[in-house]
C-alpha cells in the first residue's frame, strides 16, 4: 500500500467481501483479496473501530469441536448501523424492500399502480403509499433511511438521475431522483430496471462467482443488463443495451415505444396480450387483466390449443433471433434469462435455445451457458437496495463514487 487513497479502496473491497460472504474469517479475505494477513488485521480493525464490522464466533464445524481450543471467529457486517429502500416501479404494480447494511431483507411491500401512463406528480404519490407501508412494516421513519435506488421501464439516465423516456410516465425528461430528493428527504439513486435486476444477480446471484455475464429480461417489455469484469456497463454514454427495442422487422408490429419492428413488440406481455385476445375470442375493446389473461393464454397452449400454442412458438422464435444477435456481438460465457414471463416454458424451450445457437457463428467452443431464472418483483426491488448500497457505502468509507 503506497497511499491513503489506495488504503482507502482496499479498506472497501475487504469491507465488501466480507458483505458478500455473509461471514468471513480474516483468512479468507487474505486468501480472496490476495493481501497480506499483517494488511487484513490493519484494515479489519479500522473498520470495526469505525463500527462498520464485528467480530463473531462462528459455529463449529463440527460438534465433535466443542470445548477444543478458541471458538473460530469470523466478521460480519454491523447491519442495523445502515438502512436503504430499494423500488421497483412498473405499470402494474410497484413493489418495494428494505434492507439494512449487510444487505438483508428486513421488510418489503406493494401497492397497484394506477392505470396508464402518469405524471411525475403521480408517480411521487403513489410511492409514497408505497414507502409508507414499507416503513410501517419496518417500524422505522424515513430519518433512518440512508439512500433509496428506484429501478423503472425506459430509458434511464442513472448519472442525471433522469428520464428521457418511460412507458409509465406521460412526459419525458423528468428529473425524478431531484423530485424523489426534495419529497422525501432521501439522496435517490434512478436505473433501468433490468440494470437493477442484473445487480441482483451480481450481488446476491449467479454473479457472485462470474466476473462477466448478460441478463434479458422480459416481463412488461424486454430489457438487457450486461456484467463486465466484475461491475455493470450501461453502454459508452449510460443508455444502451436496450435489446427490447432492437429492430427485428422494418415497418413490423407498433412498439409501446412508437417506433415499428422493435423486439419487444413481438414478446412483451403486452405483445403476447394482444394476440391472447383473438386466440382465445376476446373483443380488443374489453378490459382485462393482462396476467389472468397469460396465464389463461398459458393453460389453453398446454391443453393442446394450436392457436395459443402458435403464439408462444412464434414469440420464441423471435426471442432466439434477439438473443442469437447479443451472443455474437458479446460472446458472452453466461446468459441468464429472467423476469415473470420465464414461468412460461415455451420462451425457453429447448427448439428456443437451440434455434439461438444455430444463428451463431460456429467458434469451435462450447455454446454460452443458459441459465432461467423467473424471478419476482421482491428480487428486482432487492436490485435497487444494491444500487443505494454502493452508494452509501461510498460515503461510508469514503470511496470514489463507483460508476
Amino acid at each position: 500500500m503506497s497511499g491513503p487513497a489506495e488504503t482507502k479502496a482496499l479498506r472497501q473491497l475487504v469491507f465488501e467481501h466480507v458483505r458478500a460472504s455473509g461471514r468471513a474469517a480474516r483468512a479468507d479475505v487474505v486468501r480472496a483479496l490476495g493481501i497480506s494477513a499483517g494488511s487484513v488485521t490493519t484494515l479489519t480493525s479500522d473498520l470495526i473501530a469505525q463500527g462498520h464490522l464485528r467480530e463473531v464466533t462462528d459455529a463449529p464445524r463440527d460438534r465433535l469441536e466443542i470445548g477444543r481450543g478458541r471458538p473460530p471467529v469470523a466478521l460480519e457486517v454491523v447491519g442495523e448501523s445502515q438502512a436503504v429502500i430499494g423500488i421497483k416501479l412498473s405499470d402494474e404494480r410497484h413493489t418495494a424492500v428494505l434492507a439494512d447494511f449487510a444487505g438483508t431483507i428486513r421488510a418489503h411491500a406493494a401497492v397497484p399502480a394506477e392505470t396508464g401512463r402518469k405524471s411525475m406528480t403521480a408517480m411521487l404519490g403513489e410511492i409514497a403509499r408505497l414507502i409508507e407501508r414499507l416503513l410501517k412494516e419496518a417500524n422505522l421513519t424515513l430519518a433512518d433511511i440512508a439512500a433509496a435506488g428506484i429501478g423503472m421501464p425506459g430509458m434511464i439516465d442513472h448519472h442525471a438521475g433522469t428520464v428521457p423516456w418511460s412507458p409509465v410516465l406521460t412526459r419525458r425528461n423528468l428529473a425524478l431522483a431531484e423530485a424523489f430528493e426534495e419529497r422525501f428527504g432521501v439522496p435517490a439513486y434512478l436505473d433501468n430496471d433490468a440494470n437493477m435486476l442484473t445487480l441482483a444477480e451480481l450481488w446476491f446471484g449467479a454473479g457472485r462467482s462470474t466476473a462477466d455475464f448478460l441478463v434479458v429480461t422480459i416481463e412488461g417489455g424486454v430489457g438487457m443488463g450486461a456484467v463486465i469484469g466484475g461491475k455493470l456497463w450501461r453502454g459508452t454514454r449510460g443508455m444502451g443495451l436496450e435489446l427490447g427495442h432492437t429492430k427485428i422487422q422494418i415497418d413490423g408490429a407498433l412498439c409501446r415505444c412508437g417506433k415499428r419492428g422493435c423486439l419487444e413488440a413481438y414478446v412483451a406481455d403486452y405483445a403476447l396480450a394482444r394476440e391472447a385476445r383473438t386466440a382465445l375470442g376476446m373483443s380488443t375493446r374489453d378490459p382485462v387483466d393482462v396476467h389472468r389473461l397469460l396465464a389463461d393464454l398459458f393453460a389453453e397452449a398446454k391443453a393442446g390449443n394450436a392457436a395459443a400454442r402458435s403464439i408462444f412458438d412464434r414469440a420464441g422464435r423471435i426471442l432466439s433471433l434477439g438473443l442469437s444477435n447479443i451472443v455474437q456481438i458479446f460472446d458472452p460465457e453466461l446468459l441468464i434469462l429472467s423476469g415473470e414471463r420465464m414461468q412460461y416454458d415455451y420462451l425457453y424451450a429447448d427448439a428456443v435455445l437451440a434455434g439461438m445457437h444455430e444463428q451463431v457463428l460456429d467458434s469451435g467452443r462450447s455454446p454460452a451457458d443458459v441459465q432461467i431464472h423467473a424471478w419476482g418483483d421482491l428480487v428486482w426491488a432487492r436490485g435497487a437496495t444494491a444500487l443505494a448500497l454502493d452508494k452509501v457505502t461510498d460515503r461510508a468509507l469514503g470511496a470514489a463514487a463507483a460508476a
